[in-house]
């Protein structure tokens, strides 16, 4: 009977390979079951239909106000993504998703890349499967935004860095195709969300020079091409930005965006140091259980180049991270890769018995909070159809945490990441199956259900648009609805019908519409009521759906709706 040899399947290419692989197998499940989120995917994703609509791809819109936060590469990728799998009136959120899901593939990739280099093929493919499965990577792999690509870019570049350290620490002159990864990822990791990731690794080198108090490793970079690289990467859409907005976009994105984050807590993400640290068993499972040892390795094993690369890649911009007044929680995923690394390297040796409990405990304690959040989403807003997939999320989520928890603890480590990591890819699954099934959440898809079977959605063309909305302003209503969505009050709402345009309306501003409607002598049927929660406002909502009155010698389509206002 032949047996398994790991050694030989993840040896060369096929370790980074199948690391991405899973990571594909992960965040797939998200990418395609997950209704358009609020508030900044649908930004995102409503800005590059844009893009593509008017062929504009220098100035960045969402409706018809200036959206100066970012730089552009991510828009790029998602309307590259959508011009080359879909079209852009379909309003299908799973194409914009696309460059995430790559985004992620390319951070697992990098790290098991790294990983061979630093401390061997096998706890690079460790490192990489651990990076690819972790609850926060393969969440932002399913959601059109910029961190799961920033992931990708900072991780790209770091790990092009690794092979360039080890490479001066072995006498060895590094090859030009790693440098040139290191400033590609500089490069794309700028043009997707600006001095981010740079900070990240500018961190790491300054860390590690400190440390090694040695700087002669840094001239090995290839500053006379890489810089002119990346400026040539940079450079061309800056120049047009600032010409095509009169240097209103570093006015915003330095000025309206960066600087207040810095300031203090921007947009109410606030959070407190030691927020990250307190999050990192829940962000990091299923692989939590390895937590402890990776931090014992950090510390017990810094003497070696390898690890103080490591410690100087997380410890740094995590660190960073912290003391920012502005959080969310996925700002220190740039820093994974290494924790990831960490983990995977307390493998190759035997795990002290404090570390093992320790581990055994906050994957229990992480596992039991994703229970926890998945049955009060269920209590709260699920429906009999979310029951199923609520359950799986449970079962297989303790399956992992337990059966981890116990291999953990007799002393199988490698077994035990492998239940984890097994169960825990079936168990975030399950979870973006159950969110998906939370109805009363997913408001503006309901609404676009509404508009359609009432033959009012814009799209259609059978009533004139735009649809008029009051209170519920999200982005996901208007990236579903089209650029031209009126986001407006009852008088709009009212007017809207006045024009045979249909509106819809949520209940605190009934009186007003009514009022308004009767000012203008005006009535609508009322063909629809969506009721559900919006979560970015934190706001019970219900929203009806009116009709036009029908025009002179047309027939009344939608008389037999719920009734007529006022």
């Amino acid at each position: 009977m032949k047996t398994f040899d790991l050694d030989r399947r993840i040896a060369g290419w096929k370790g980074p390979l199948l690391a991405a692989l899973l990571t594909l197998i992960a965040g797939l499940p998200g990418l395609l079951l997950l209704p358009p989120l609020d508030r900044d995917e649908s930004r995102f994703a409503q800005a590059t239909a844009q893009m593509l609509e008017s062929g504009d791809y220098v100035d960045i819109r969402f409706q018809d106000e200036p959206r100066w936060k970012k730089p552009v590469g991510i828009y790029w990728m998602l309307a590259a993504a959508v011009a080359l799998t879909s079209d852009v009136e379909d309003r299908d959120i799973a194409p914009y998703r696309i460059p995430s899901l790559l985004g992620a593939m390319l951070a697992a990739w990098a790290v098991a890349w790294a990983g061979s280099a630093l401390l061997g093929a096998r706890v690079g493919f460790f490192g990489g499967a651990i990076m690819g499965a972790t609850f926060l990577l393969s969440t932002e792999a399913g959601i059109a935004k910029t961190d799961a690509m920033l992931c990708g870019a900072t991780t790209l570049a770091m790990a092009a860095l690794a092979r360039i350290y080890m490479a001066t620490r072995a006498g060895e002159r590094p090859i030009r195709p790693h440098k040139l990864l290191f400033w590609i990822g500089v490069g794309l990791s700028i043009l997707i969300k600006g001095p981010i990731g740079l900070l990240v690794i500018g961190l790491a080198v300054i860390a590690l020079s400190i440390w090694d108090r040695n700087i002669k490793w840094l001239a090995r970079l290839g500053w006379g091409w890489g810089l002119p690289l990346v400026a040539l990467m940079v450079g061309p859409w800056a120049i047009a930005i600032t010409i095509a907005t009169d240097g209103g976009f570093w006015r915003e994105a330095i000025g309206g965006d960066l600087a207040p984050k810095i300031a203090g807590a921007h947009e109410s993400h606030s959070g407190f140091p030691g927020m990250y640290l307190l999050l990192a068993p829940l962000l990091f499972f299923p692989s939590t259980l390895l937590l402890p040892a990776a931090v014992s390795t950090g510390w017990s094993r810094r003497a070696e180049p390898a690890i103080r690369f490591l410690v100087c890649w997380l410890v740094p911009g995590w660190l960073m991270f912290e003391l920012a007044p502005t959080k969310l929680w996925h700002y220190t995923l740039p820093t994974f890769g290494a924790l990831a690394l960490l983990a995977a390297a307390a493998l190759a040796r035997p795990i002290g018995k404090a570390s093992r409990i320790t581990g055994a405990a906050l994957a229990l304690f992480a596992a039991l909070l994703i229970i926890g959040i998945t049955v009060y989403g269920l209590t709260v807003y699920g429906t009999s159809t979310a029951q199923t997939w609520a359950a799986l999320t449970v079962v297989t989520t303790l399956a992992a945490a337990a059966m981890g928890a116990f291999l953990l603890l007799n002393r199988a480590p490698v077994a035990a990441l492998v239940a984890s990591l097994a169960f825990g890819i079936v168990a975030h699954g399950a979870l973006a199956g159950t969110i998906r099934q939370l109805r009363p959440l997913a408001i503006a898809p309901q609404l676009e259900k509404a508009l359609e079977a009432a033959d009012l959605h814009p799209r259609q063309g059978r009533t004139p648009g735009p649809v008029a909305i009051t209170t519920y302003h999200e982005p996901s209503f208007v990236f579903l609805t089209g650029r031209d969505t009126d986001l407006t009050d009852a008088e709009g709402a009212a007017r809207a019908l006045a024009e045979g345009r249909p509106a819809i309306v949520e209940a605190r501003d009934a009186d007003a519409f009514r009022d308004a409607a009767g000012r203008l002598g005006v009535s609508g049927h009322a063909v629809g009521v969506v009721r559900g929660y919006n979560y970015s406002g934190g706001d019970e909502m219900t929203l009806t759906v009116y009709a036009p009155p029908p025009r002179p010698g047309t027939a009344d389509d939608a008389g037999d709706g719920a009734g007529e206002a006022p």
